[in-house]
């Protein structure tokens, strides 16, 4: 399994839900409303102070690795808009899951 975490710029939201719809089998994703700061700041010697933070959304999709990549493309092209700071999609590879409701564990739980 693949844990997804995309960071997108918050008016790309909608499309980039709309996008992810069209996909087959599309397992289930949260959105949470996050601030941060870009890498130009590190760049700069600067520290990001409050008023730097920028509201992002973010995504988070745990998929089978075999949906990975089709997720991956369809978040990267709803997003993009050329500009700095479209956003970053971070892949980690998942060991386990378990159902809360049913105690089931394995890899097959998405």
């Amino acid at each position: 399994m693949k844990e997804i975490k995309a960071y997108i710029k918050e008016h790309k939201l909608d499309a980039v839900v709309l996008a992810l719809h069209k996909l087959e089998e599309l397992p289930g994703f949260s959105v949470v409303e996050v601030r941060g700061c870009g890498s130009q700041h590190i760049e700069e010697g600067k520290m990001c102070q409050m008023e730097d933070l920028v509201k992002h959304a973010k995504i988070e999709i745990v998929c089978k690795d075999e949906q990975a990549e089709a997720i991956i493309s369809v978040i990267e092209q709803a997003a993009h808009t050329g500009l700095r700071g479209d956003g970053k999609i971070y892949v980690s590879s998942i060991d386990q899951a378990v159902s809360i409701q049913t105690g089931e564990r394995g890899v097959h739980i998405v």
